[in-house]
């Protein structure tokens, strides 16, 4: 969306070179990245990206009332709702959608956000990739004045806690089975915490261990990963329990997945963020609903979600489940990035990391999407070029 670096980045782009971009990604996380790393960065127009900060910062403000955090109790499953979840979430990921104002000037639109973790070691690759491989001397990709160094840092810090990183592990489902495993192999390699599938983590009285060159270790910290609708839909057993009270501390509570989710839209007042209702709150239906997507509040990766819908739809929707849908404004995504394939759409993650002791959340990265197709997802990107998973680079 910077011109000039778009065409500059065009013109050094082969195929060659795209491959090889990808080889040297996998070089430096070992393993295949088995989701699909887009042929290009996003270069991100530096008030644009200023604006994407201010808004997610006033929403996590709106986040932090006494009447939002009662209310969001409701989103947080019984099964699952864990003791000591602390005042604020250590990570945040905002997701913006660049759409056209009326002008056609680039204008963020709020996707979702989420309390959760996101790809914070391969992010930090990610950039460092494309410099091998393209001139992008005078771009940064880290965000408030980061370096490698100081980010490394930051994220050391919300991870490790005190700790030494022997007594952290990263807490997954199957670990070696994720899409994300390139993730935490690099998170690995950056600060030095093991992988554990949670069905490999012991409970002994209120102490969880994890194995450890052959030796029985004890866990003082989760850097948590797991997906609590993954955990549920494939009945996945453990050895503790979500709600025990546990000597451990947590690095992305599993409550603020659900508090900080889908399930907040609706509560949300602010120029970026699309009209959005609860279904069960609504006795008249919009009459564009041609305008409007569909939503369950409760799924992952898009799952479950309506993009054409009739009142019939929305009439089909159990009483007893609609409390569980949104009803959520279109957002039409511009076709902003220019392509040797055609314009494409494009997503901006904004991802925060939250010190313990910090009155608000540092905006750290970005993970960008790239897409052609009706949504965001593979599914709706099969056998297409330049899409996928990628960053943002912008002028300092």
């Amino acid at each position: 969306m910077i011109p000039r670096w778009r065409e500059s980045f065009n013109a050094q782009f082969t195929d060659e070179k795209y491959q090889a971009f990808v080889a040297t990604l996998e070089e430096m996380v070992g393993a295949p990245v088995v989701f699909r790393p887009c042929e290009t960065p996003v270069f991100l127009p530096t008030d644009l990206l200023e604006e994407m900060e201010q808004a997610s910062l006033d929403i996590i403000s709106q986040l932090r009332s006494l009447e939002y955090l009662q209310a969001s109790t409701r989103a947080i499953p019984r099964e699952f709702n864990a003791p000591n979840e602390g005042d604020h979430p250590d990570f945040v990921v905002v997701d913006f959608a660049i759409t056209h104002d009326d002008e056609g000037r680039p204008k963020p639109k709020l996707i979702e956000l989420q309390g959760c973790a996101s790809l914070y070691a391969f992010q930090l690759l990610l950039p460092r990739a494309f410099r091998q491989h393209y001139e992008l001397d005078d771009l940064v990709a880290l965000l408030n004045g980061l370096t490698e160094d100081t980010y490394t840092e930051l994220f050391r810090g919300v991870v490790v806690g005190s700790h030494s990183p022997e007594q952290v592990i990263l807490m997954e489902i199957e670990p070696e089975k994720q899409k994300t495993l390139p993730d935490f192999l690099a998170t690995e390699k950056l600060i030095g915490v093991s992988t554990v599938s949670v069905s490999d983590v012991i409970k002994r009285g209120r102490k969880l261990y994890y194995s450890r060159d052959g030796r029985e270790t004890e866990i003082r910290r989760i850097y948590n990963r797991v997906i609590i609708d993954e955990f549920a839909r494939k009945r996945v057993s453990c050895t503790f329990d979500f709600r025990d009270e546990l000597d451990v501390e947590w690095a992305g509570h599993p409550n603020w997945f659900f508090r900080w989710s889908k399930f907040s839209l609706p509560f949300l007042k602010h120029p970026t963020v699309p009209r959005t209702w609860f279904l069960n709150e609504l006795t008249d239906y919009p009459d564009d609903l041609e305008n409007f997507v569909l939503k369950p509040l409760f799924s992952f990766a898009g799952s479950g979600v309506k993009v054409q819908i009739t009142k019939d739809d929305l009439l089909s929707v159990p009483a007893t489940e609609s409390g569980d849908y949104i009803l959520q404004e279109k957002i039409n995504y511009a076709p902003v990035v220019e392509t040797p394939t055609g314009p494409t759409k494009v997503e901006v993650r904004l991802m925060f990391l939250w010190p313990g002791d910090a009155d608000q959340p540092v905006a750290a990265t970005t993970l960008t999407r790239l897409s052609k197709g009706l949504m965001l997802g593979v599914d709706f990107n099969k056998d297409m070029t330049w899409v996928g998973s990628s960053c943002a680079f912008f002028e300092e």
